[in-house]
């Protein structure tokens, strides 16, 4: 196919031909950003806790009265939890997962640091957490029974200052203070002035919030200290998956049962899929949003190539005519329309890829967003070469069955 008789008919049309490759290139710079929005959003919601999900219930309640003794009062609450038919185990917990509040903590390497090397999440782990929860320790051990301490009497002192003697850390953060090392043995400074040295390491438990961003997810470490029920007020079971509304019910009796100074939260008191489904309800509200703008972009787009493939065919019927009685094939025809609607589309990609990275870094500076992967660039435009040569088949093809015998016709 000859380029040149192609590249002299769009010189004779600046005006439609500019028009086509400004929406081709609005719609590339918007599609890719998009395309890599929807990703990023997937990616979250699919994002793996290492929560045994299917198989907890989650009890939280407030205290509306004074408390003797919370530390006894949370023994016997835990003995009446697991002695529930169908409960595997059951702990308390500062906070769980898929909430948007969460404890956090400064993180140094050294003693004498002037600034952070993190921040991390805080879980203060009671008898059974990572049975619990159903977590994965993938090196050193878990806590041994003497190493736990009591959240009551670091309330009696200062809670940052501390001395925390051991703790686990998910791989993640590990891997982030010390890359390329085993993690168990090292310490690292968070509450008061001496060192806790990591025992163990978690595959995977994720930050309650979204608090530090994607990357920092799974920042987080876990301490031996047994809370009371009124420290975040949940109380967390494991059980088989369909007898989670069982153990739910006879949960909360158990608890109701034990003390009448305390409410229930019944809208927070649910399985944990509950809460993981509700806490990203608008992370996929967003990638249903996208998604639909993506769609109605593309169909916009391909009606713009559509209207001006069939303007000009309708322009250019006589000349259509004359090439098809001096010998031109319907192929021929069909490429000279579908070969024009590429050097277009071509040309709308390169400028649409230019300003998908300008878009990219406007969203970087005002909404952090991570840096779109260059790999979103050829996706978005093999997508609109595709659309642009769909688009433009119809027109061309009954371009390609104009009858030799218009060309003898007045005009």
């Amino acid at each position: 196919m000859e380029i040149r008789p192609i590249l002299s008919t769009l010189s004779r049309h600046k005006t439609a031909a500019s028009l086509i490759v400004l929406e081709i290139a609005l719609a590339c710079a918007i599609v890719c950003n998009a395309l890599f929005l929807v990703g990023s959003r997937l990616e979250q919601i699919n994002e793996v806790s290492g929560l045994a999900e299917d198989e907890l219930v989650r009890v939280q309640l407030t205290s509306i009265g004074g408390d003797d003794d919370a530390d006894a009062l949370t023994r016997t609450d835990l003995a009446s939890l697991r002695s529930i038919p169908g409960v595997r185990a059951a702990t308390v917990l500062n906070q769980v997962p898929f909430v948007n509040s969460s404890w956090n903590s400064g993180l140094q390497l050294e003693k004498e640091q002037d600034r952070d090397t993190l921040n991390a999440t805080v879980y203060m782990a009671a008898d059974q957490f990572v049975d619990t929860l159903g977590l994965r320790i993938v090196s050193g051990r878990d806590f041994e029974p003497g190493e736990y301490m009591d959240y009551s009497v670091i309330e009696r002192t200062d809670a940052f200052a501390t001395h925390i003697p051991v703790a686990l850390v998910t791989r993640q953060l590990a891997e982030t203070l010390f890359p390329g090392e085993d993690a168990v043995g090292k310490t690292f400074y968070s509450w008061g002035d001496s060192p806790t040295r990591i025992i163990g390491v978690i595959e995977h438990l994720v930050r309650p919030s979204m608090q530090g961003g994607p990357t920092a997810r799974e920042y987080s470490m876990v301490f031996p200290v047994r809370t009371h029920y009124n420290v975040g007020g949940n109380y967390v079971l494991r059980t088989q998956p369909e007898r989670r509304d069982e153990v739910l019910k006879a949960a909360v009796a158990a608890l109701r049962a034990n003390a009448n100074n305390r409410i229930i939260l019944d809208k927070n008191t649910k399985t944990v899929q509950q809460l993981r489904s509700e806490f990203y309800r608008q992370p996929r509200s967003m990638v249903w949003l996208l998604g639909a703008v993506i769609v109605a972009l593309l169909i916009v787009t391909a009606l713009g190539i559509v209207g001006l493939a069939s303007f000009w065919v309708q322009q250019r019927t006589k000349q259509i005519g004359i090439r098809r009685a001096l010998g031109a094939t319907r192929g021929q025809i069909l490429g000279y329309f579908q070969t024009e609607n590429f050097l277009l589309t071509t040309s709308g990609i390169v400028l649409g890829m230019l300003l998908a990275y300008a878009l990219n870094q406007l969203l970087m500076s005002k909404y952090e967003l991570p840096r779109l992967p260059i790999w979103y660039l050829p996706i978005g435009a093999v997508l609109l070469w595709a659309l642009g040569q769909l688009a433009v088949f119809w027109p061309a093809r009954r371009a390609a069955a104009v009858p030799p015998v218009v060309a003898t016709r007045s005009a």
